[in-house]
């Protein structure tokens, strides 16, 4: 199994999942960097999946599904170009000699949709669309702050070596703001040197591994008390609130969204 990440836009991820010479594509903004590694690597694509309905995520699955036939699957939730097989969470597919756990992950968009290989080799892989950032989380548009932190919450439970393929290559801005929020952690500063060195070298910060997240991700250490203490300073949280999860999480994600 390969993982190749397809760049697209400005900042996007198109991750082509590779066994022998087949291939599937996760969330294909754009076909024409995926039409271009199946022609260069002679690949066959059998499918793709979406993770939500956002267009630089789903622009290019008319094109791929008319030029190979791919079967498309996507959240039973959200608007997708059709035809597709709707899927949620408790639901597995078969792909490729894999087992693909569908999760629910809703708060950037209402019914966002993960896919986790748990028996993937050497360790699991999670795509995970704008769930979920190396160093950060997708904004909330459609959700709530519930929903993401549960959202977050969920993935955080996966195993520790899982290999987490986002769609963004965000991840210097996100650690720009963890440093502001938590700037004594010492692996969040060894972390932001290692993937500065990475984007000199034009190599991609990603896939990340959970258990760094977990120990630079603010958006997944809300409830760690520096976190916390940090987050009641920024925005004046009264005593009450500094104690619920949720309006941390709201207070952060709202620090983010306004961060230079």
């Amino acid at each position: 199994m390969k993982l190749i990440a397809l760049p697209a836009f400005s900042d996007n991820y198109l991750w082509l999942w590779q066994q022998n010479q087949q291939a599937v594509v996760v969330d294909p903004g754009d076909a024409a960097p995926v039409l271009q590694a199946l022609s260069d690597h002679g690949l066959t694509l059998v499918a793709i999946l979406v993770t939500h309905h956002h267009a630089d995520h789903v622009g290019g699955v008319q094109t791929l599904r008319a030029a190979t036939g791919a079967e498309v699957w996507g959240p039973a939730r959200e608007d997708i170009p059709g035809p597709f097989t709707p899927v949620m969470a408790g639901d597995t597919l078969q792909l490729l000699g894999q087992r693909v756990h569908v999760l629910d992950v809703p708060g950037h968009t209402s019914g966002h949709v993960a896919y986790v290989l748990p028996d993937a080799p050497d360790s699991p892989v999670l795509f995970c669309g704008d769930t979920l950032f190396s160093g950060g989380c997708g904004r909330i548009f459609e959700g709530t702050p519930a929903q993401m932190l549960a959202s977050l919450d969920s993935l955080a439970a996966l195993p520790t070596d899982t290999r987490i393929c986002c769609a963004h290559e965000y991840t210097l801005s996100n650690l720009r703001f963890a440093l502001a929020v938590e700037p004594r952690n010492k692996d969040l500063q060894a972390y932001m040197a290692h993937c500065q060195q990475l984007r000199e070298q034009g190599q991609p910060t990603l896939p990340a591994r959970l258990g760094t997240e977990l120990q630079i991700n603010p958006f997944l250490r809300a409830r760690h008390p520096d976190v916390r203490h940090a987050v009641a300073q920024h925005a004046g949280l009264a005593a009450a609130a500094q104690d619920n999860d949720v309006a941390v999480f709201a207070a952060l994600r709202e620090w983010k969204n306004d961060f230079k």
